[in-house]
């Protein structure tokens, strides 16, 4: 009984080897080759294949990556992403989205809504949908709930987007600093 498992677990071990080292998935055959004299001719169709593989790998026509929202694996998490370089420019456009300070929103007649800004100069600002900031485009102005949504740049390659949405508010939520 001792030697029939063994050899029923060797039959096992040699089932699962070869399963292991079949292909995940079938491949095309390869048409079947007409029986060739010249030993040249052979050597030259597999390096002319070999160079047609190099050259669609390095084309991207065999492999793709689709991220679908998460982080690029190949990308480093040490190194720093390149930031902007030079002076801010003037006005609200060289402003971080944490130093303008909403004041106010405006219901504009022909449909467009208005946010109205006090920015780190003590100046005020009217900004509408897609105006920028140093850091960030303005995308959503809410007259109804007082608020506005800022997408910020964020320059960390550990995130898996690179934005995130700010809320600011006219009348900041209890517990919450604005």
């Amino acid at each position: 009984m001792i030697r029939r498992s063994g050899w029923l677990l060797a039959a096992m071990a040699l089932i699962l080897i070869l399963a292991a080292s079949a292909p995940a998935f079938p491949q095309e055959a390869p048409a079947p080759k007409a029986e060739s004299a010249d030993p040249k001719a052979e050597g030259s169709e597999a390096v002319e294949s070999i160079l047609r593989e190099q050259e669609q790998l390095l084309q991207g026509q065999r492999f793709a990556y689709d991220p679908a929202g998460r982080r690029d694996p190949f990308l480093s998490l040490t190194e720093v992403v390149a930031k902007k370089e030079g002076p801010r420019p003037k006005g609200i456009a060289g402003m971080l989205v944490a130093e303008v300070d909403l004041v106010g929103t405006i219901k504009d007649r022909s449909g467009g809504d208005i946010a109205f800004f006090m920015g780190s100069d003590n100046k005020g600002y009217f900004l509408r949908v897609g105006d920028e900031v140093y850091d960030g485009t303005l995308i959503a102005v809410s007259p109804t709930t007082g608020s506005v949504t800022f997408r910020q740049q964020v320059d960390d390659p550990r995130l898996i987007k690179p934005y995130r949405d700010v809320v600011k508010r006219l009348v900041p939520l209890e517990g919450m600093d604005q």
